[in-house]
């Protein structure tokens, strides 16, 4: 009889709701999840963007950096990996996305529009403070580097970054620097999801 007091524990199988129904006990069924559709959009002409995530098993704790740089039709420009050592979770996404800053500047990406799933990133380009303070002046220069570019920033909900995520989460793996000019076979397939405009949904 316990069902009258057992917000959230009833499942949604049609065969629990008939026999609670048959008791008279009153099901207290949780809300329905939200549904987002997520998805990844290409840049205008004559712009790079790249998406940026980093990854730490625990706070701190081993960390990396994983990255992809494509263009109008959703092309691969390069895509990189690479591990960060002992760090926090702010600081490999902050220092993934430096790093790609650098990476646009070198090679004259001027157009650059950088995207990753971490608002803290975002917006760290309106407020500072939120660089650790070991980054702080490389942080400087990278802002310096962003005055040069056409540049933008977005936010993106994990599910649209999932090429970033496991470029981020192969150096926890293989801990080592990793530059591809090809696709890598493991994001493959979310790179023609993106490439094709295939939707990801992000539940809530």
């Amino acid at each position: 009889m316990a069902g009258n007091l057992s917000k959230g524990i009833v499942s949604n199988f049609i065969t629990d709701f008939q026999a609670l129904k048959a008791f008279n006990i009153v099901s207290h069924l949780g809300p329905a999840p939200k549904i987002q559709e997520v998805i990844w959009s290409s840049p205008l002409t004559n712009w790079i963007k790249a998406n940026t995530d980093g990854a730490a098993r625990g706070s701190p704790g081993h960390a990396s950096a994983g990255g992809i740089f494509r263009d109008l039709s959703g092309g691969m420009k390069g895509c990189f990996s690479f591990y960060l050592g002992i760090q926090t979770s702010l600081f490999a996404e902050v220092m993934t996305a430096i790093h790609a800053i650098e990476i646009a500047h070198r090679k004259n990406w001027h157009n650059f529009w950088l995207e990753c799933d971490s608002k803290l990133v975002v917006d760290a380009f309106n407020n500072r403070h939120i660089i650790p303070w070991k980054l702080s002046t490389r942080w400087t220069n990278c802002i310096y580097l962003c005055s040069l570019m056409n540049f933008r920033i977005s936010h993106i909900f994990r599910e649209g970054n999932c090429c970033a995520d496991k470029l981020a989460n192969f150096s926890l793996n293989s801990p080592e620097d990793h530059w591809w000019e090809n696709v890598p076979s493991f994001i493959a397939d979310d790179f023609f999801r993106n490439r094709t405009i295939l939707s990801s949904y992000r539940f809530s």
